[in-house]
C-alpha cells in the first residue's frame, strides 16, 4: 500500500535532518585524488528535485504494479478494493489484496534492501564491484534451501519431536538459517582478520564452498527437485504473503535503521581507515555493524524472495550517477530509493502485463544491471588511463 512508502521516506527525511552537520564535518581535507569521495555536489535545489522525481517514480510504478496484470481490473474498482469503499468481485478482491498488493510492496523494500546492502559494502571494501553475494550470504541461503528440498524432501522438523514445517515456510526458515550460519561465519572471521581485502576474499571462498555443496546436492538430486530449486534461484517478490508482510517488512526496517545510523563513520572511512581512526571511528567495530545490517538485510530478502541479482551491484552506481557525490548523508537515501523504484519496474516487466506467464526476475535485473556495471569497469579504466 502507499502508506507504506510514505512511511519509507519519513524515515529517509528523519535520518537526513539527524546527519545534516556531517558534510561540513568530513569535507574539508577532501583532495581530488581520493577515490569514492565527495567529488562534485548537486545544488540542494537540484537535489531535493531529484528525491522528488524518484519519489514519484515510485508512486507511479507501485501503482501500475497494482493496475497491470494478466487479469484486468479497472482502476475505479482498484480503488474501492483499497479503500474498502464499495463491494466489488471476490475474484478482484484477492487479486489486489493477496497478490498485487504485497509483491509491489516486497519489490519496494526487497529493492532497499538490497541497494542499502551494496552501498555498504562498497564502500567498506572500497570496491565498486562488492555487492550482498561478494560475502556468501545469499550462497548460504541456497545451501539451506538445497538441504531442505534435496535432501530432508521438503521439510523441516520431525526429529526428536520437533513439529514438521513444510512447503514455503520450510523455504523461509531453511534460507534464513543458512544465511545466518553463513552470516556468523563472516562476522567471527572480521573480528580476527584486520586486512579488508583478506576478508573480502574469504567471503568469496566461502561462496564458492557453499555453490559446490549446491552442486553436489544437485547431482545426487531427482529432476523434479532440481527444477524447483532452479525456479526458486530465479527469484521472486510474490513469495510474501500479506499476513508474512509484518514480519518482513520489521526485519527489513530494522537492517535500513542500523545502516542509516552508519551513516557518520561510513563517511569517515571513505578517507581511509587511518583517517578515521583518528576521527574516533573505531573501524573493527564499524566493520561488525556493516556485515550486521548487511547481513539481516540480505538474508532477509533471500529467505522471502531468491537470490535476486545485480541490485545490490548496480543501483548505488545509479545513484551515485545521479546525485554526482558519495556522501553517504545524500547517497544511502537516494540508493535506497533508487532500489526501491528499480525493482518495482523490474517486477512489472517481469509480470509480462497482458500476458498470463511471468519472466524470470533475475533475467530482468541482469538486462537493467549489466549495461550498468559494464559502464562502470569502462568508466573505472579510462579514469586510470588518464
Amino acid at each position: 500500500m502507499i502508506y507504506y512508502i510514505f512511511i519509507l521516506q519519513l524515515y529517509f527525511l528523519h535520518f537526513q535532518h539527524l546527519y545534516s552537520d556531517i558534510h561540513s564535518y568530513f569535507c574539508a581535507d577532501i583532495g581530488r585524488s581520493q577515490s569514492f569521495i565527495l567529488i562534485r555536489h548537486k545544488s540542494s535545489g537540484m537535489r531535493k528535485t531529484l528525491f522528488l522525481i524518484i519519489s514519484l517514480l515510485i508512486i507511479l510504478f507501485f501503482g501500475l504494479n497494482l493496475t497491470w496484470g494478466s487479469v484486468e481490473i479497472p482502476l475505479r474498482s482498484i480503488i474501492n478494493i483499497l479503500t474498502l469503499s464499495g463491494e466489488e468481485k471476490s475474484s478482484w478482491e484477492y487479486i489486489i489484496l493477496y497478490s498485487r498488493l504485497p509483491q509491489a510492496i516486497t519489490a519496494t523494500l526487497a529493492g532497499a534492501a538490497l541497494a542499502c546492502s551494496g552501498l555498504l559494502l562498497q564502500t567498506i571494501f572500497n570496491n565498486p564491484l562488492a555487492g550482498p553475494s561478494i560475502l556468501g550470504v545469499d550462497s548460504g541461503a541456497g545451501l539451506g534451501v538445497a538441504l531442505t528440498m534435496m535432501f530432508f524432501g521438503g521439510t523441516i522438523g520431525g526429529i526428536a519431536g520437533l513439529t514438521t514445517v513444510s512447503g514455503y515456510f520450510a523455504i523461509i526458515i531453511s534460507a534464513f538459517i543458512g544465511s545466518g550460519v553463513i552470516l556468523a561465519a563472516i562476522i567471527f572471521f572480521s573480528t580476527i582478520i584486520k586486512s579488508n581485502l583478506m576478508l573480502l576474499i574469504t567471503g568469496i571462498m566461502i561462496g564458492y564452498l557453499t555453490s559446490a555443496l549446491v552442486s553436489i546436492l544437485n547431482f545426487f538430486s531427482s529432476e523434479k527437485t532440481v527444477f524447483a530449486y532452479t525456479i526458486w534461484g530465479m527469484g521472486d517478490f510474490s513469495s510474501v504473503s500479506l499476513n508474512m508482510l509484518p514480519v518482513f517488512g520489521g526485519l527489513i526496517f530494522a537492517g535500513l535503521i542500523l545502516a542509516l545510523l552508519l551513516i557518520k563513520p561510513l563517511n569517515g572511512i571513505l578517507l581511509g581507515e587511518r583517517y578515521a581512526e583518528n576521527l574516533g571511528v573505531n573501524v573493527r567495530l564499524l566493520r561488525v555493524l556493516i556485515f550486521l545490517s548487511t547481513g539481516i538485510l540480505t538474508a532477509v530478502t533471500t529467505a522471502f524472495c531468491g537470490p535476486v541479482s545485480f541490485i545490490g551491484l548496480a543501483v548505488p552506481h545509479v545513484a551515485r550517477m545521479m546525485f554526482k557525490t558519495s556522501n553517504n548523508k545524500v547517497l544511502m537515501p537516494a540508493t535506497i530509493l533508487c532500489g526501491s523504484a528499480i525493482c518495482l519496474l523490474c517486477n512489472l516487466a517481469s509480470n509480462c502485463p497482458g500476458y498470463s506467464y511471468t519472466i524470470p526476475l533475475n533475467a530482468i535485473t541482469a538486462l537493467i544491471g549489466a549495461p550498468v556495471i559494464i559502464y562502470v569497469i569502462i568508466t573505472q579504466r579510462s579514469l586510470k588511463a588518464n
